[in-house]
């Protein structure tokens, strides 16, 4: 930051392991990553190229490796490993990460139905040769998923090797942890965090309103996900109450 103010909350300071912001790639340009890097690379950790765009992007090892040298990590969509798991090309896609010199990989089933425990089968498959971060939750806002079995699946999924679990909320902040209005699931939320450590879970919150209830309810070094690009010094502005929304809560 450029100016001395006292008594900020303290972030963790990169690599983090809490305090991750992951934002979303929906396909932008070489020069577009380069700004993105030079305008705010302190400020987020994690960029994923969203659902299957990393399938049509132009200079895709390029991308990777400008994100890579700026100590960003970067990994695919869920939904291109839901591409390939129901083609039955689990080992095509291994062998892509490899390709591509990635260590971080999403297993999900957002999309696709598959039986919880093959999803943990994949989950420890992967993860004996990358890091993995699992997604919790439908993409069909129609699909309700109770309290009981977000836990259990986020227990199941850490306990098969996930590093880190993840909240769904699409790009649209529009499902999953969220109502179709945007408006948290609260109760679900705070089910969820009587049995699943807080520094486990990545929360998708790509509008404002969501990312500043959970910075009000869990503190400035919460993990958010689906953040666009030209919203991360926003949202670091929210973590240490130098935004109006949380002014007031870390005085």
């Amino acid at each position: 930051m450029n100016f001395n103010l006292k008594n900020l909350p303290k972030r963790e300071k990169k690599p983090r392991s809490k305090g991750i912001t992951m934002v979303i790639d929906k396909g932008s340009s070489i020069q577009q990553c380069k700004n993105l890097i030079e305008s705010s690379s302190e400020y987020f950790d994690v960029i994923k190229f969203g659902w299957t765009t990393s399938n049509f992007m132009n200079n895709l090892k390029k991308k990777i490796k400008l994100f890579k040298d700026a100590d960003i990590n970067v990994y695919f969509g869920g939904t291109l490993f839901e591409a390939f798991a129901i083609r039955s090309q689990i080992d095509d896609y291994i062998s892509i990460l490899k390709e591509y010199d990635l260590n971080l990989a999403e297993v999900s089933d957002g999309s696709i139905s598959i039986p919880h425990k093959k999803k943990c089968e994949y989950i420890e498959k992967l993860s004996k040769h990358v890091t993995v971060f699992s997604e919790i939750g439908s993409k069909d806002e129609k699909k309700i998923i109770p309290p009981y079995k977000w836990i259990r699946q986020m227990k199941a999924e850490l306990n098969a090797g996930s590093k880190k679990v993840i909240g769904e909320a699409r790009e649209s902040g529009s499902v999953g942890l969220f109502r179709s209005s945007g408006e948290v699931r609260q109760g679900l939320v705070e089910e969820i965090l009587t049995e699943i450590p807080t520094e486990k879970i990545i929360w998708e919150a790509p509008l404002k309103a969501q990312q500043v209830w959970f910075v009000k309810l869990l503190g400035p070094n919460v993990n958010l996900g689906n953040i666009s690009g030209n919203e991360v010094i926003s949202l670091e502005t929210i973590r240490v109450g130098l935004r109006g929304d949380t002014f007031n809560d870390f005085l």
